[in-house]
Formats: structure tokens, C-alpha cells, sequence
């Protein structure tokens, strides 16, 4: 049966402007990289979807190549949008990027105007939507012009297939010279996605000051660091957990130095009555320049769990700087090769 959303879905979420854009997105977003692929049953990848959209996450963010298989994520939520949110979509911010590796020849990477304008075309056409709300360059390219970029997703907004243009893992540097491009072109960057979590600090060393400068929002990625700021790798390294698995985390950030981090990090956690999970997703939002953080979920019940992080957002002077003394860098950033570009 279609899905019925709750009546209450908008009572407990908080939402955060995007910038100084009018765009709002809750504080929690739902990040589709991993567990919305062929590898797992599109049944429990609708349960989770339909539970967000309960608990009032509204903003579901994609990519051409999440899987697996390559757009397999897309296709997935494709059908489960025809079926369960279609008479929703316009209380819903769906996002889609592309910037990596897609389909085989030099047009399928990277950030040309060919690739990134016909990748945009397959997305709308694997998800059966007519625009999405958000279009992101998913990473520099050090080799195309930043103004051919920019330039498709300026083409991109004006042709009514994007709402809104973002760029993920650029440097500051770089962000700088794209807000200006755009903001010449008409089309405001409105959003960046960086990695942040409390073992990958990057964005505090001036992409923060960047942002509030020129009115950009910022939605973070991996917050959890992959898994490592959960309960899962205290003890050792699962069968089942994604450093067990070939993939972008490998075990070799499972440092001993950052698994006492990770130890002394749950203890604060703990004794604030949190999940080291929920501390870490607390965290990234104490900020206020952070618009929204996302989350990944492999069941409802982790859902809810990461959910409840909203319960408990403050942080008084002395935790912080408890958690100042471990949360440091842990060389886990597999993305700085955009964000150094």
C-alpha cells in the first residue's frame, strides 16, 4: 500500500537555513551512499525512507554513482518515491551529484560540462523526477576550468532541472572563487557538502569562515567517520562492518591512536546519557554555520537511535573542551585530494 505520511512528521525535527538562502533542511538529513543499493533488499531501504520522512528528515541526498551497483541507489529510490512520496514531493529537498567515476570514456568523471549535464539527465531520468532540488559538483577537478563547472550547474538551474547548485569537498579557496562565479552567473551557491566528524576537522581551518561570509549553507557528511565514532570497533573489527568489507573504509584508519580516541570519546558520551553515536552527530551540529549533518541508516532502528541525537544538542564549556582533548585528526579524510585541489 502507498505510504501515508505521519500527521506529526514536523513536530519534533528542527530545521536550519541553508546560508541566507530561504531554503531550510532539518538538522538531520538522510545520505543514501551506502545501504540503498542492489546489495540490500529495496523493502528495508523503503522502511527507512518512509521512517525519515515520519520523523520529519525531508531532505534525501543522492548520487549518480552511489550503489552498488553505479545508480543503483538512484534507481532504488526511484521506485520507492513512484510508490510511497510522490504525492509529498513538494515538501521533500532531493539532492544528486556527480563528479566521480560513472560510466566507462572520458566523459564519465570529473567535472565538464558533458559529464556533469548528462549525468544530471540520467539521474532525473533513474529517480522518474522532472528536477531536484539540489545539483552538486561532487568534487574539484583540477584540470577542467572552475567556470565550465560552475558554468553546468548555472545551465542546470536555468533549464529547471536543479533548484538549487552546491559544490562537496571543495578547498576554501576554491569555494571562494565559486560563490563568486555563480554569483556572476545569477545562480547563488547555496550549499557544500564536507566531510567533518570529530576525528576529520578540516573544514574549521577557514571553509567555515568561507561560508558565513558568503551566505552558504553547510551539510556534512560522515559525521560517524564510516562507522569509526559508534559503539562497533571498541572491541575489534566485525564480520559485518564495513572495514570488513572492501570499500572506501579501510582498516587501516583503525589506528591505536584513534581507537583511544574513539574509547575516551564514548565515556563523554556516556556520560551525558548519548550513545558515542548520538555525540558524535550532536557535535557537528553545536555549530550554527552547520545547517544539517547526515546520516546513513542500514535499519529503522538505527534511524531512530541516530534520531534521538536531537534530543540533547547542548554542550557546556567543560565538554567541549573534554572532548576538544580527544576529538583531533585521525587521518581519515579519503576526500582531502578534492578539497586540497
Amino acid at each position: 500500500m502507498p505510504h501515508v505520511a505521519a500527521a506529526g512528521r514536523y513536530d519534533a525535527m528542527l530545521y536550519r537555513r541553508c546560508g541566507r538562502s530561504g531554503l531550510k533542511l532539518p538538522a538531520l538529513s538522510l545520505g543514501l551512499w551506502q545501504n540503498f543499493g542492489d546489495d540490500r533488499p529495496v523493502e528495508t531501504s523503503r522502511a527507512i525512507l518512509r521512517r525519515a520522512f515520519d520523523l520529519g528528515i525531508t531532505h534525501f541526498d543522492l548520487a549518480n554513482n552511489y550503489g552498488p551497483p553505479y545508480g543503483s541507489a538512484e534507481t532504488n529510490f526511484g521506485r520507492i518515491f513512484a510508490d510511497d512520496f510522490r504525492p509529498y514531493r513538494d515538501e521533500l529537498v532531493i539532492s544528486t551529484k556527480a563528479g566521480y567515476d560513472m560510466w566507462p570514456g572520458p566523459y564519465g568523471d570529473w567535472g565538464s560540462r558533458k559529464y556533469l549535464l548528462s549525468s544530471l539527465d540520467q539521474s532525473l531520468h533513474r529517480m522518474g523526477l522532472d528536477y531536484v532540488d539540489i545539483f552538486y559538483s561532487h568534487r574539484a577537478d583540477p584540470e577542467t576550468p572552475l567556470a565550465e563547472t560552475l558554468g553546468a550547474l548555472n545551465t542546470a538551474v536555468r533549464q529547471g532541472k536543479a533548484l538549487y547548485a552546491g559544490v562537496s569537498s571543495y578547498s576554501a579557496r576554491r569555494t571562494e572563487e565559486a560563490a563568486r562565479i555563480l554569483r556572476e552567473l545569477g545562480t547563488p551557491l547555496v550549499i557544500h557538502q564536507p566531510s567533518y566528524s570529530m576525528l576529520n576537522r578540516w573544514i574549521e581551518g577557514g571553509l567555515l569562515d568561507v561560508l558565513e561570509r558568503d551566505g552558504i549553507g553547510c551539510i556534512t557528511f560522515s559525521p560517524l567517520a564510516q562507522g569509526m565514532l559508534t559503539d562497533k570497533y571498541l572491541h575489534g573489527i566485525p564480520d559485518e562492518s564495513r572495514a570488513a568489507r572492501d570499500g572506501s573504509f579501510s582498516p587501516n584508519q583503525l589506528t591505536d591512536e584513534n581507537l583511544e580516541r574513539v574509547r575516551a570519546l564514548n565515556e563523554i558520551a556516556a556520560h551525558r546519557g548519548q550513545s558515542l553515536a548520538q555525540l558524535a552527530l550532536a557535535w557537528t551540529l553545536r555549530d550554527q554555520r552547520v545547517t544539517s549533518t547526515l546520516v546513513g541508516a542500514s535499519s529503522v532502528a538505527q534511524l531512530e537511535q541516530n534520531v534521538a541525537a536531537l534530543e540533547r544538542l547542548e554542550f557546556d564549556p567543560e565538554e567541549l573542551a573534554a572532548i576538544d582533548r580527544y576529538a583531533q585528526e585521525g587521518s581519515i579524510n579519503i576526500w582531502a585530494s578534492s578539497s586540497d585541489a
